[in-house]
C-alpha cells in the first residue's frame, strides 16, 4: 500500500504537470501572435506611406520638369528667332518702352532691363533700343537725385493737412449766399466811407462802426451774446495788430496822405472782420 502510493503520487504529479505546462502555454501564445500581427500593420501602413509619398514627389518632379521646358522652349523660340523684334523700340517714352511706371525703383528699372536684353538678343536695334531707355531712365533719375524739385502741391497738401490747420478751418463755416452778401456791401460802405472821407483823427468813426457790426453779425449766427462779444472783440484786437504789423513791416501804404498809413490799416482789418464775422463759428 505505501509502495503503491509513493508510486502513485510521482506519476500522478508527472500526469498534472504537463497538464499545468500546456494550459499556461496556451495562454501565452494569442499575445504573441497578436503583437506579431500589429508589427506587421504598422510595417504594411509605412511602406504604403512611403510609396505615396514617393509617387507625389515624382508627380512634382515631373510637372516642374515639364514646365521648365515648356518655358525654355518659349524662351528658345524668341531667343533664336532671328526675326524677333522689340515691339516698343519706337517709343520715345523710355518708361513706356522698357514697361515700367515712373515709380519704379532701380532695382526693378535694372530687372526689366536684362529681361528684354535676353529676350532680344539677337536683334542688334532692338537692344540699343533698349539700352537707350535704361540709360535715359538711369540719367534722369541721378539728375532728380542731385537736384530735387519742390513739389508745390505736395507741400499744400502737407500743409493744408497739418493739425494747426485743420484745427484753425475746423473753426469756420460757410454760411447762406444772403448772409455772405449782406456782410460784404456792409464792409464794402465802411471801407469806402473809410477813403472818401479821411479826417484829421483818422477813421475812427468807420473803425467803431465795424466792431459793433462784427459782433451784430456774430450774434446773429451763434444767437450767443457772450461769444459774440467775445469773437467779435478778439477778431477786432487781432485784425487791427495783423494789419499794422503787414503795413508797417511787409506792404508799403498803398493811398497817399496824412493818414494814409491808418486808412490802409483799416482797409486791411475790414477784410479780417468781414471774414470773422461771416465764417467763424
Amino acid at each position: 500500500m505505501t509502495v503503491c502510493g509513493l508510486a502513485g503520487s510521482p506519476l500522478l504529479y508527472r500526469l498534472c504537470k504537463p497538464a499545468q505546462e500546456s494550459w499556461s502555454l496556451t495562454g501565452r501564445v494569442p499575445d504573441f501572435l497578436n503583437i506579431r500581427k500589429s508589427r506587421e500593420r504598422m510595417e504594411l501602413l509605412c511602406l504604403e506611406r512611403n510609396y505615396l509619398t514617393g509617387s507625389l514627389r515624382r508627380c512634382n518632379v515631373q510637372r516642374n520638369h515639364l514646365i521648365k521646358c515648356a518655358m525654355d522652349s518659349s524662351y528658345n523660340d524668341v531667343a533664336n528667332d532671328p526675326t524677333a523684334i522689340f515691339p516698343r523700340i519706337n517709343m520715345s517714352d523710355p518708361y513706356k518702352r522698357l514697361g515700367i511706371s515712373r515709380e519704379a525703383s532701380e532695382e526693378e528699372i535694372q530687372a526689366a532691363r536684362n529681361f528684354l536684353i535676353q529676350k532680344y538678343a539677337v536683334h542688334k536695334p532692338s537692344v540699343e533700343a533698349i539700352e537707350s531707355a535704361h540709360d535715359k531712365i538711369i540719367m534722369q533719375k541721378f539728375y532728380d537725385r542731385r537736384n530735387p524739385k519742390i513739389n508745390i502741391k505736395k507741400k499744400v497738401r502737407d500743409v493744408t493737412q497739418s493739425r494747426v490747420v485743420q484745427a484753425v478751418v475746423s473753426r469756420f463755416r460757410t454760411p447762406s449766399m444772403n448772409f455772405i452778401i449782406k456782410t460784404s456791401i456792409t464792409f464794402i460802405i465802411l471801407g469806402a466811407l473809410t477813403v472818401l472821407f479821411q479826417t484829421e483823427e483818422g477813421p475812427t468813426l468807420q473803425v467803431a462802426i465795424s466792431l459793433i457790426v462784427t459782433i451784430y453779425f456774430i450774434y446773429d449766427r451763434l444767437k450767443s451774446k457772450t461769444r459774440a462779444f467775445l469773437y467779435g472783440a478778439g477778431a477786432f484786437i487781432i485784425s487791427w495788430l495783423l494789419g499794422t504789423f503787414l503795413m508797417v513791416s511787409v506792404i508799403p501804404p498803398i493811398l497817399k496822405g496824412p493818414r494814409s498809413l491808418e486808412v490802409t490799416t483799416s482797409l486791411t482789418s475790414y477784410v479780417l472782420l468781414w471774414v470773422s464775422s461771416t465764417y467763424l463759428k
